[in-house]
């Protein structure tokens, strides 16, 4: 599922080759993708208006139409990504949204069909009715500690639930926990503050870090979990096999050495 570092990896690229270029034409392929609005108002909204800017809240992308009176929403479910279109070429497989320019264009690509397509008056509106929590790279320090420490369950979860946290999914969860020694069955209220502290600087860092690799494994740092979380993985630091667990209905990857499975959730 694309995270925080996919969509704002998107949202650069977006914002590089698709500003200040009116829209011409709208073909959307995919309508069970579209939230409370029809294929033909979202192409009026659009028609003629270049896209003025780009921001994004936790997995979530908006584009303003000029004069920014309007904000395109782009959720990218399990598996969909944003492609820029060059020239004349042909959209992409699986394209659910096409936004053309006088030449070129970009495309919602969705081949699983699970995200959304949407229009809202502003981001903030949207992220208050869908009852998002503060974006994992906006987020303070004096917030994210105390409310990770009052967690019962465990700290995976919280860091995945997106009206705690918005923006990390079931991958970079597992990142930062390992960046941070914690097991991910832990619970968030047996952390001291100097361990929560510790989470936080490791979710910092880490999706900067995976933000300025592009949301690429390949291009990371070496000592990164990410390439290795697979069947048969070894931990970049101490070479032991990489374990798995349950939590929140999805499997946890993790260090059995590194990342001390005391005193966690049941």
């Amino acid at each position: 599922m694309p995270e925080l570092p996919d969509v704002e990896t998107f949202r650069r690229t977006l914002d590089h080759h698709g500003l200040g270029r009116p829209v011409r034409r709208t073909t959307v392929s995919a309508p069970d993708l579209l939230a409370d609005i029809s294929p033909q108002s979202l192409g009026r909204l659009l028609k003629n208006h270049p896209l003025a800017e780009t921001r994004r809240h936790g997995k979530v992308l908006f584009a303003a139409r000029e004069g920014r009176d309007g904000w395109l929403v782009l959720h990218f479910g399990m598996s969909g990504s944003l492609v820029m279109i060059e020239g004349r070429d042909a959209p992409p497989e699986h394209a659910g949204l096409v936004i053309a320019f006088d030449l070129g264009g970009f495309a919602y690509v969705s081949p699983r069909r699970l995200g959304m397509i949407g229009w809202t008056q502003s981001p903030e509106a949207f992220v208050a009715s869908r009852g998002l929590g503060p974006d994992a790279l906006a987020v303070d320090r004096e917030r994210f500690v105390p409310d990770l420490r009052g967690h019962r369950g465990a700290i995976k979860c919280w860091l995945m639930d997106q009206a705690r946290l918005a923006g990390i999914g079931n991958v970079y969860s597992d990142e930062i926990l390992f960046h941070a020694g914690i097991h991910p069955k832990r619970a968030g209220n047996t952390l001291d503050e100097p361990e929560a502290k510790r989470v936080y600087e490791a979710m910092r860092r880490v999706l900067e870090e995976a933000v300025t690799a592009r949301a690429d494994p390949a291009r990371l740092p070496d000592g990164y979990l990410l390439p290795r979380r697979e069947k048969g993985g070894r931990c970049p630091r101490c070479g032991e096999a990489l374990a798995t667990a349950r939590a929140c209905g999805r499997t946890a990857w993790y260090c059995p050495r590194c990342q001390a499975p005391d005193e966690v959730s049941r």
